[in-house]
């Protein structure tokens, strides 16, 4: 498997580092694949810039972060603005179109994930880090929807369990309308 690079963009509050987290715990607990997890946030404890960077191989990887992503996902603009430049000019952009309204849709294949309204629609507006999980699983086909399912399990807290399950239901629903390939 060729090296993927994730950074995963928003603000402190978001849910951020954990979705970062959930994905990476998934491939090497599920998949024996390789996984190296980097974040940074701001020194308020909500609302400021937030960041996480996930690599996942089937190599050893040498370095914690790479320059060029393959793949942004930002549930925030000024996080956007800030980290567009580290996408690779083919890469893939993940964006909740209620917090980024402007981003450029010529250069990069682009995704609009409605990620907060749903989590807000389904109880829980802090779960829109799970509908992108959600999202994601069928787009990098690297976890089963069961595996990761377990794994959210395994790292949430108990009460947040089932509206975290329903998010992530939420996500792949939108992501296999959005691409009819990812329905398999």
């Amino acid at each position: 498997m060729k090296p993927i690079s994730i950074r995963f963009s928003g603000f402190g509050g978001q849910g951020i580092i954990l979705v970062s987290v959930i994905l990476g715990t998934a491939v090497v607990t599920k998949k024996d694949l390789y996984a190296v997890q980097t974040q940074s946030y701001g020194s308020e404890a909500r609302g400021g810039q937030c960041q996480a960077e996930l690599i996942i191989s089937s190599e050893r990887i040498d370095s914690p972060t790479t320059h060029q992503k393959d793949i942004l996902v930002s549930l925030f603009q000024s996080a956007l603005d800030r980290y567009i430049d580290t996408l690779k000019p083919e890469g893939t952009l993940i964006v909740d179109p209620k917090l980024v309204n402007s981003y450029p849709r010529d250069t990069y294949t682009v995704y609009e994930v409605p990620a907060t309204e749903t989590a807000i629609r389904i109880g829980n507006r802090i779960a829109a880090n799970m509908v992108l999980l959600g999202f994601l699983q069928p787009m990098l086909q690297i976890v089963s929807e069961e595996e990761m399912q377990q794994v959210i399990k395994e790292q949430v807290k108990e009460k947040f369990v089932d509206v975290n399950l329903k998010a992530f239901q939420e996500g792949l629903a939108i992501a296999k309308d959005l691409n009819p390939a990812w329905r398999n």
